[in-house]
């Protein structure tokens, strides 16, 4: 699969219940306008996307298939998913008309988007006010960040920051929290290997201690930085912004950080939760600054609650965090508790 790296580099209106198998689907919205999807049940069908890059083989689609099989759930392939348009799974058009096309299917009950790079494209040929009329889960990480927060700030929906569910950790997350509707406390496993005499992996770093409470928003660093200054970010007065990447040099997440820093977005949040830059380096350069720094540099000056560390990246292992739902962050110990749940 081709690298995001590779192509990055150069409130809430009226919601109507959509009709489904089963009756009149039970929308929920909170406080703060955030309409909450009815949670997948076992036997449910789950739309699975590629809205930026193409899939070269079938082996990974497949596998992506059975991981939701695995969950008890059904799993389908939008009708362009192995389309191509240069390095793209299709047109622009093609791409958003999957996302569109399972959000009106009432058969469908949830949405799952694969990464790479292209989905920002999509973002205005998307169909709100069906999304709205027909709320669901809508899930994915990496490039999908730009959908996720995208339909969150037109919609209100609820979306989930969230890998398929291919390794058991993250499996048993998405599970506890898109299908059985709870609000778990997300903390970082804590093992210490028998050779051992401390936890070497997994280890969460303090930038700024205390406890903060805030809507959760955020996604991956480089592809949120280039939304900015769009209509697709939500309000982030006092929210909690949670980020991770991939593959990026130091001086290159100190760029994008300062890009929403000038943007005025940093001054207004809550707290802060890093999760792992992985691959992330600070190259051969003389003299190079950390990550460690570099996130100190930004964000442990903030003076609110701050923390690098969590299950959140390009890892095997992740949690699953929804966009728009309340949450508690503990920059001591390195936890993010869900005050409420994110589905009905």
């Amino acid at each position: 699969m081709i690298s995001r790296r590779g192509f990055l580099q150069s409130t809430m209106l009226g919601v109507a219940g959509s009709v489904a198998a089963g009756g009149l689907a039970q929308v929920s919205t909170d406080s703060a306008g955030a309409v909450k999807p009815p949670r997948l049940e076992p036997g449910d069908t789950v739309g699975l996307v590629s809205p930026a890059t193409a899939s070269f083989t079938r082996m990974p689609a497949e596998i992506l298939e059975e991981s939701f099989e695995a969950m008890g759930l059904k799993a389908v392939l939008g009708s362009n998913y192995f389309n191509r348009r240069g390095y793209f799974a299709g047109s622009d058009e093609e791409r958003a008309a999957d996302i569109n096309d399972f959000f009106a299917d009432p058969d469908v009950k949830g949405i799952w988007a694969r990464g790479g790079w292209g989905s920002a494209r999509l973002l205005p040929l998307l169909d709100y006010e069906s999304i709205k009329a027909n709320p669901k889960v809508f899930a994915g990480y990496s490039d999908a960040t730009a959908l996720l927060n995208g339909i969150h700030s037109q919609t209100g929906l609820v979306t989930f920051h969230a890998p398929a569910p291919r390794q058991k950790f993250s499996a048993d997350h998405f599970r506890a929290i898109v299908m059985e509707g709870e609000a778990p406390l997300l903390s970082n496993p804590s093992v210490i290997p028998p050779d051992q005499t401390v936890q070497v992996s997994d280890r969460i770093q303090t930038l700024r201690g205390g406890t903060a409470r805030g809507r959760l928003l955020g996604g991956n660093l480089t592809v949120l930085s280039a939304i900015v200054g769009s209509s697709y970010l939500h309000d982030w007065r006092g929210a909690i912004l949670f980020l991770e990447d991939v593959n990026e040099a130091v001086y290159r997440v100190d760029r994008m950080i300062t890009q929403l820093s000038l943007a005025g977005i940093l001054d207004q949040l809550a707290g802060v939760v890093f999760g792992r830059c992985t691959d992330c380096d600070s190259g051969t350069s003389f003299g190079s600054l950390t990550l460690e720094e570099v996130l100190a540099d930004h964000f442990g000056k903030l003076g609110v609650p701050a923390f690098m560390g969590s299950m959140v990246g390009h890892i095997s292992r992740q949690f699953t965090l929804p966009l728009g739902v309340e949450a508690e962050i503990d920059a001591d110990l390195g936890t993010i508790r869900l005050l409420e749940a994110a589905v009905t």
